[in-house]
């Protein structure tokens, strides 16, 4: 996911299916029917939602959502 130039990644295999980032940012975020891990619902972040998204990966107790800058 990007907003600017900020990608959301979501590293493989950390996500434990808390839920949290779903709770903050569900316009975002979804977790899989198999497994409960995230699924990103959108490949490029609003540059309004920017904190929203930012929010979501900070509440992720295991950090499965990291927020970069090229």
């Amino acid at each position: 996911m990007t907003v600017g130039n900020v990608r959301v990644e979501i590293v493989d295999g950390r996500c434990m299916g808390a839920g949290n980032c779903v709770d903050v940012a569900p316009e975002y975020f979804d977790q899989n029917d198999d497994d409960g891990t995230v699924v990103a619902l959108r490949d490029v972040v609003d540059g309004a939602d920017e904190s929203l998204v930012r929010d979501a990966a900070d509440v992720c107790p295991v950090a499965a959502l990291v927020l970069v800058r090229p």
